[in-house]
């Protein structure tokens, strides 16, 4: 069993780019249904995570800020609260194992940082439970 095994690919996963705006990603989660979203930059790299806890800390502590002027800040302005770290395509099993215990998903990565999917920890519970018997 390797990481692509689980990998739920870049071309099914919701994510936002650098060039995002703060509405960008209420609007992007609301619909995706997501707590937490990848940011890719302009070449398709992995920038980092935005979670709904973010944005409702930018709102609160941010004064004047509304729901009517959001567009004005860019998703790369709005402190990250938890690093969610990223695994290689090729990396053992283990290394995805043990972020996947502290991040809802892992995003996953070519060996230039080319974003290429997820795994969900979802995906992981449900396989093991399947597959594992006393």
């Amino acid at each position: 069993m390797d990481i692509k095994s689980f990998l739920y690919p870049k071309n099914e996963v919701s994510y936002l780019t650098t060039s995002s705006t703060m509405k960008d990603a209420l609007d992007k989660l609301e619909a995706c249904h997501y707590s937490a979203i990848p940011i890719l930059d302009e070449k398709g790299m992995y920038y980092g995570t935005l979670s709904e806890g973010d944005l409702l800390w930018k709102l609160k502590s941010t004064p004047g800020l509304a729901f009517d002027n959001m567009h004005e800040i860019p998703v790369v302005a709005i402190k990250k609260r938890l690093k969610v770290e990223c695994v290689a395509l090729g990396a053992d099993l283990d290394d995805m194992l043990a972020l996947a215990a502290d991040q809802n998903f892992v995003p996953v990565v070519d060996d230039d940082r080319v974003f290429l999917g997820i795994v969900r920890r979802k995906d992981i519970i449900e396989y093991y439970t399947r597959n594992i018997t006393d």
